[in-house]
């Protein structure tokens, strides 16, 4: 029989992998080695997709440079989850945008109704409203004229940080945190945008292609 302490520290360590195994387990990979079918598209000049998107053991590459615009979104719905993934610049840096609640396609040019967190190099997690709205600081609202309906800046909403992204050419890791109209965005592990009073609390998520090439790996999610 172990003394009373060995086996008081066997349960705590067991309890501990436990609880570390179910964390694992309830993630969801949302990009196969060599497999997009969980995705489907919408490219503006209606080329087929596999001229934009690829995957080649476990690395999405969108091929965006030179190319229309164009979207991949989940089949699937989310509300309240936790999304990972990591993005790289393979040359010059560019734009693009990870967009969540996903409704309506096509809402604004090829863009559906959404809630954007920018990606594009040197604004990474700024919020940028395509239909969805969420409320934040007024420090973060763009000074921009309201009659200026056709500026985009009108929907930007600026990220809390400067410096969290990494050098072109480098992985950024992304965390998105969806939580009954609470928003978190975490960039390399920095807090650097969170709002709530979401006006959208499900859809898909989707993956723009903004005319730059841009690389994704370890794109994961945990519904809550």
């Amino acid at each position: 029989m172990l003394p009373k302490t060995l086996a008081a520290l066997s349960l705590a360590a067991a309890s501990l992998f436990a609880s570390c195994a179910d964390s694992e387990t309830r993630w969801t990979s949302l990009l196969h080695d060599n497999d997009l079918s969980n995705w489907t598209y919408d490219i503006k000049d209606g080329s087929p997709p596999e001229s934009i998107y690829s995957v080649k053991d476990g690395i999405l590459s969108v091929n965006g440079a030179g190319k229309d615009v164009a979207v991949m979104r989940t089949r699937e719905v989310f509300s309240n989850f936790e999304l990972e993934f990591e993005w790289r610049w393979p040359g010059k840096p560019g734009n693009s945008g990870c967009l969540i609640y996903c409704t309506e396609p096509r809402y604004l040019n090829i863009w559906p109704k959404s809630l954007e967190v920018q990606l594009g190099h040197g604004n990474a997690g700024d919020l940028i409203f395509i239909g969805e709205t969420i409320d934040v600081t007024e420090a973060q609202i763009a000074k921009v004229d309201p009659a200026r309906e056709n500026d985009w800046r009108v929907r930007l909403r600026h990220n809390l940080t400067d410096g969290s992204e990494k050098p072109a050419g480098e992985w950024n890791h992304a965390r998105i945190v969806s939580d009954n109209g609470n928003v978190t965005v975490f960039i390399n592990g920095e807090l650097v945008n969170k709002g709530w009073n979401a006006s959208g609390r499900a859809g898909s998520i989707c993956f723009q292609a903004e005319k730059a090439d841009v690389e994704y790996r370890s794109i994961r999610i945990a519904p809550h």
